[in-house]
């Protein structure tokens, strides 16, 4: 019967028990630095696990006040009007299995069993997750950052020789990344300015290794100086990411009161199954979607 261990005796089933304890811990250490998604979109676990939706809500405040006379009893009015967004919270699943035959070879070898099929498991939620984040479903309504929507277009500046990167000077490169600036902080007047640039990889090698003209520094190192609170970072999804196949830079403000990833459910590992002559592990995590309160914080520029 399924969810119980009795093709194995209970020297076996001990050591079986003790396996399955240690293969959690391992994985739930692992990590892979090559998924992004965590790293520079902040992660809410606000939402409770078993939720069926992702419920925000954004309020605008209106009127002003003014000088009044003696007696005055025509004071303006204020109010607050509010917005309410929903999602809905999708499960992810996944599953790893060990033989009865693979259990008594490690238990009489004195071996652990190989945690690679846990950790695949996880790597399997982990990109899952990494992909819904930057770039959605649309077979599920599930909006990604890269193209949320809201954000602010900015437009790429005009170079002499050509307009993407590779065709630009040091001066014409620095013009772009002050125009992502530029299309967050002037139509907020000045309410939001950008703390995160990501560029596809191959802008970012040559902004981090082309020179400034009249300078011995790199044009990100000189763009870093000159920006202080700004950092500049490799997104590899942003290869073709823009309008026909264009290459796409991004700005934002990054904390968690302007934008998060919700993600009631972290990564979990349910007890064993007996299905035939294996155990299998069911694997499951939730992810809910990303949320930009303040689209206005986030730009965007094609074309690099």
């Amino acid at each position: 019967m399924a969810g119980t261990m009795n093709r194995l005796d209970a020297n076996e089933q001990a050591f079986f028990k003790r396996q399955t304890e240690y293969i959690k811990s391992k994985t739930y250490d692992k990590k892979y630095r090559m998924l992004k998604a965590k790293q520079f979109i902040p992660v809410s676990t606000e939402v409770p696990s078993g939720s069926q939706f992702v419920t925000w809500r954004s309020f605008s405040k209106i009127g002003q006040a003014k000088i009044i006379a003696d007696y005055a009893n025509d004071f303006p009015r204020v109010d607050v009007y509010g917005e309410e967004n929903t999602a809905k919270v999708y499960g992810i699943g996944s599953s790893y299995g060990y033989s009865i035959v693979e259990i008594r070879r490690a238990q009489m070898a004195g071996v652990n069993l190989s945690t690679m099929r846990a950790d695949a498991a996880r790597r399997a939620h982990e990109e899952k997750e990494d992909k819904l984040a930057w770039l959605g479903d649309a077979d599920y309504n599930i909006p990604g950052f890269i193209d949320y929507p809201g954000i602010t277009e900015g437009t790429l500046t005009t170079g002499a020789g050509g307009n993407t990167w590779a065709l630009k000077t040091p001066d014409e490169i620095i013009a772009d990344f002050t125009a992502l600036k530029l299309a967050v902080s002037v139509p907020t007047n000045g309410v939001e300015e950008i703390t995160q640039i990501l560029l596809p990889r191959a802008q970012y090698e040559l902004v981090n290794s082309k020179r400034m003209t009249d300078t011995n520094k790199t044009i990100l190192a000189y763009f870093r100086d000159n920006n202080p609170g700004v950092s500049v970072d490799v997104l590899d999804q942003l290869d073709g990411a823009g309008d026909s196949g264009k290459d796409r830079m991004m700005g934002y403000v990054k904390d968690p009161d302007h934008l998060v990833q919700e993600i009631p459910q972290m990564f979990e590992q349910m007890d064993p199954d007996t299905v035939g002559m294996e155990y299998v592990t069911a694997c499951h995590s939730e992810f809910g979607c990303v949320v930009v309160y303040y689209p206005s914080s986030v730009a965007y520029i094609d074309g690099i």
